[in-house]
């Protein structure tokens, strides 16, 4: 599903994100979704007159399962490159589990629609990623788009967003949803399942005086008002 020129999102449902980003026929990957996002990712591809021999990286915005979906099988076919951020690294490598989360407030219907859209999309467990290529601190990375990684902890440890300024976007993993997969609430917040909400919220402070008129939640509607909008509502 094309968002804009140069941007696109793998797939017509917002449930769980993976985006393209296309420049001069070569792309960057944001997010891997889940394994069974595989044949939405080729017919995104296909659309745009590309297949899997143009992807150049995949970049995942944290380890947890409904976004590293995919990366394995990428890497393993198509030799594409999988950055993650370091402290994620082990567990994107299925070395790790994730660490215990806090507890989130549940509504069942939500909670019912995410579990059975897991199921039937291969989220009930996640492919480790045999090699991945870490990420430490803040740093552009020389892919399609150049984009700024900004550590994010709080979420996981090693979450990080990607800021891509010729885009006028940023992706956000779950360190900003528009959808809560939980409770079905709508609108910027930080993601369900979160390690350390405090360290969560903490970590927003590093996008301050970032503009960015598309912020990409990993679960949710793309939000166009803006990042700092978007940050005053997470923060109220």
């Amino acid at each position: 599903m094309q968002l804009a020129p140069s941007l696109h999102r793998v797939g017509s449902s917002s449930l769980v994100n993976s985006y393209l980003v296309e420049v001069a026929g070569a792309i960057t990957i944001i997010d891997a979704g889940l394994r069974g996002h595989w044949k939405q990712l080729l017919r995104e591809l296909e659309a745009m007159g590309r297949s899997p021999a143009d992807i150049r990286a995949l970049l995942l915005t944290h380890g947890d399962v409904d976004h590293v979906g995919f990366a394995e099988r990428l890497r393993k076919e198509h030799g594409v490159p999988v950055f993650v951020g370091a402290a994620d690294a082990a567990e994107a490598r299925g070395e790790v589990p994730k660490p215990a989360a806090a507890r989130d407030p549940m509504r069942l219907v939500p909670m019912a629609g995410f579990l059975i859209y897991g199921l039937t999309h291969g989220g009930l467990r996640s492919t480790p990623i045999k090699e991945v290529t870490p990420i430490a601190g803040a740093t552009t990375l020389e892919v399609p788009g150049t984009p700024a990684v900004i550590p994010l902890p709080g979420h996981t440890p090693g979450s990080v967003a990607y800021h891509v300024p010729s885009l006028d976007a940023i992706f956000m993993g779950d360190a900003m949803t528009t959808r809560s997969v939980t409770t079905g609430i709508v609108g910027p917040a930080l993601g369900p399942f979160t390690v350390d909400p405090p360290k969560a919220l903490a970590s927003l402070d590093a996008l301050e005086g970032l503009s960015a008129r598309w912020v990409l939640p990993g679960h949710g509607d793309p939000w166009t008002a803006g990042l700092p909008e978007a940050l005053r509502h997470i923060r109220a």
